[in-house]
């Protein structure tokens, strides 16, 4: 009897004993690598969806394309700091942060707002921009827009997945929205008529005027952007703190350094098909 107690007490010590390794393994895997990672690979690895100028776009450079602006600026400056090559994964923004969750990606730098519902799943860095939201509309429309109520039945479209599109379900109940993954796909729909009006940001809005001021105009029509979304950040795997604060330290150098670069992202006019010399007022 007391043989078999003896027998069940070692075995209940022996199982706690290996529960207590199988945790501090646990714990071993869940601490914070994420510079130490990026070093090991040599290589930060962005995600981003070039079609969001000035912040992220193609360019022609040497006969190559190649993406770049602001965003990618900000990703380079990251990976130099860090000692690493930079790497530019560009993808649909609504697949962001599943590339980011399933470690496809280190970073991802596309003009993404930090909202309650992203930050359940990914980091985020402070905010490195202010945003400010418009209504894009055809330049023979510029002044039928004044206010919301004059979107109400008209096709309004959106980026998916972003605070643009959550803009027009809250703030235009009456207009129809339409969505699709890629900014670019907007625009054109907008030229040609397909849609109204597109809910953008103050500075990707503005580009497309100054591109195509012919077919483009900004509506009078003020759109809200509460506090909750009113900034970009640098999204990160969740957890990958020490990553967070290299980004962070940058941002800070920049912010010190670059004021007057933050203040041209609003009147710049990068070309989506030119040479390095256009990018200038983004260089800081």
């Amino acid at each position: 009897m007391k043989k078999n107690m003896i027998k069940k007490f070692t075995l209940g010590i022996a199982s706690v004993c290996a529960l207590g390794l199988i945790l501090c393994g646990c714990g071993k895997k869940s601490s914070d690598n994420s510079v130490q990672e990026v070093k090991d690979n040599k290589t930060l690895t962005i995600g981003t969806s070039a079609d969001f100028a000035p912040f992220e776009f193609p360019i022609v450079k040497n006969g190559k394309k190649e993406i770049t602006g602001y965003d990618i600026m900000i990703a380079q400056k990251v990976a130099d700091k860090l000692g690493v090559k930079l790497k530019i994964v560009n993808t649909e923004f609504p697949s962001l942060i599943s590339e980011l969750k399933n470690d496809k990606v280190d970073l991802v730098l596309s003009g993404m707002t930090k909202t309650a519902k992203r930050e359940k799943v990914v980091d985020f860095s402070k905010p490195y921009y202010t945003v400010e939201n418009v209504m894009l509309v055809q330049k023979k429309d510029a002044d039928k827009y004044n206010k919301i109520s004059d979107t109400k039945g008209k096709q309004i479209g959106a980026q998916q997945s972003t605070t643009q599109e959550d803009i027009i379900k809250k703030q235009m109940k009456g207009a129809n929205l339409v969505t699709e993954s890629v900014t670019t796909s907007l625009a054109t729909e907008l030229k040609n008529g397909k849609i109204d009006g597109l809910v953008l940001e103050n500075a990707i809005a503005n580009n497309y005027v100054k591109q195509n001021p012919g077919k483009y105009a900004i509506a009078k029509v003020k759109l809200t952007t509460g506090k909750d979304i009113e900034s970009y950040s640098v999204a990160a795997k969740k957890g990958d703190k020490k990553l967070i604060k290299v980004v962070n330290k940058v941002i800070d150098k920049i912010q010190k350094d670059g004021t007057k670069c933050f203040k041209m992202l609003r009147t710049c006019k990068p070309s989506t098909a030119s040479n390095e010399e256009d990018l200038r007022c983004l260089t800081f």
